[in-house]
């Protein structure tokens, strides 16, 4: 999952307080998961807002709404008219859904609420860890299920730096040493030999191929 931070009230504030009518809009997949980004999170920003223009004694007139998810089109029918009546828009989405909608309405400024900040996984409740880079060039399979681009603190594709003490890493003793974490599984899965493989150097070209990336299904 997409996993996002909301920015702090004051950098939000100053971003839309000029505009006389906002939207506060949610999205309600990734980032509500991670309770930064859904329906939710943007009715109590949404009052924060208000309750700010009260204070500095501004006319104000802030909304709240959202969608499933601000990346497709088809999630937008309900909301259309309500966007496009806006002012300006303050998107709780990624910066995915940040850029799709200021595609979709390009008249209207639309605002990120949040910093995108990793691909990650839950744990537990409350807890989100990064566990992908999105490089275009997955070693999963060599590696035993663990990612050393996104969780070697130092990227390393063929084994652990040195500094390694006790399975942590030298750079904080909260980090796993993510080359101890493929050698235990490896070693788990029966499959040892595997760290001997010597990976070729990473081909970053896939990860920026000439621009953006993208993927169209051929039957579409």
């Amino acid at each position: 999952m997409i996993v996002g931070q909301q920015k702090p009230f004051e950098e939000i504030w100053q971003m839309v307080k000029d505009h006389r009518q906002l939207t506060v809009f949610g999205c309600n997949t990734c980032v509500a998961v991670c309770h930064q980004g859904g329906n939710k999170e943007a009715g109590i920003l949404a009052s924060q807002l208000r309750m700010r223009a009260t204070q500095e004694d501004l006319a104000r007139e802030i909304v709240d709404s959202g969608v499933e998810r601000q990346c497709e089109h088809e999630f937008f029918e309900r909301t259309d008219e309500l966007i496009r009546g806006s002012e300006a828009v303050l998107s709780l989405a990624c910066g995915i859904g940040v850029q799709f909608m200021a595609e979709r309405y390009p008249k209207i400024p639309v605002y990120p609420a949040l910093n995108t900040t990793f691909l990650g996984d839950v744990p537990e409740v409350g807890l989100f860890r990064e566990k992908c880079q999105a490089c275009g060039d997955c070693v999963l399979g060599v590696t035993g299920g663990v990612c050393p681009v996104s969780r070697c603190a130092k990227r390393l594709l063929n084994g652990p730096c040195g500094g390694s003490t006790n399975g942590k890493c030298e750079i904080s003793k909260e980090t796993e040493c993510a080359w101890q974490l493929v050698v235990d599984r490896l070693e788990a899965l029966g499959r040892l030999g595997d760290y001997e493989k010597v990976m070729p150097i990473k081909d970053w070209s896939k990860d920026r191929a000439g621009g953006p990336r993208a993927f169209r299904l051929e039957d579409f």
